[in-house]
């Protein structure tokens, strides 16, 4: 099983759309807490999965399951806590939420990737949630585009 991740912050429509076909992904999976936030330009909820089909041939999910709390995602941009203590939070929820159970599986039937806005994987809860699917089913091999 093959699951990406991709940012879109910092990159034009051509780069963003561009990277996601020449890797062959045939699934988003939208793992942003607001993924029709004001901030979002191409990448809106409402415009993605027209864009995702007609430029890529890719279909579009939004999962809430695998996006952070509202609190917690306010605590850390809010610098109440930093980057280990969300990490440490981010997975509890994913455990609370009993994740590797109740994920559908078939979300990842074709290469797929967890969406969010970061540009970059280090600091992004995309990059926790892949490395938590990863460790909970053995088959997944992970990207980073």
């Amino acid at each position: 099983m093959e699951i990406y991740t991709v940012g879109f912050a910092g990159k034009t429509a051509e780069a963003f759309f561009g990277t996601l076909k020449r890797a062959g992904v045939g699934r988003v999976v939208d793992i942003r807490l607001r993924p029709n936030g004001g901030l979002s330009l191409f990448a809106r909820g409402t415009d993605l999965p027209f864009l995702l089909r007609e430029l890529c041939g890719a279909a579009y999910v939004c999962e809430p399951l695998l996006a952070p709390t509202k609190e917690l995602l306010s605590d850390y941009r809010k610098k109440k806590i930093d980057w280990p203590e969300y990490e440490r939070r981010y997975g509890a929820l994913l455990d609370e939420r009993d994740i590797a159970r109740k994920l559908d599986r078939k979300l990842f039937d074709v290469p797929a990737v967890l969406l969010c806005s970061e540009a970059k994987p280090d600091q992004c809860h995309r990059r926790l949630a892949a490395e938590y699917l990863r460790s909970h089913w053995p088959d997944v091999t992970l990207t980073h585009l």
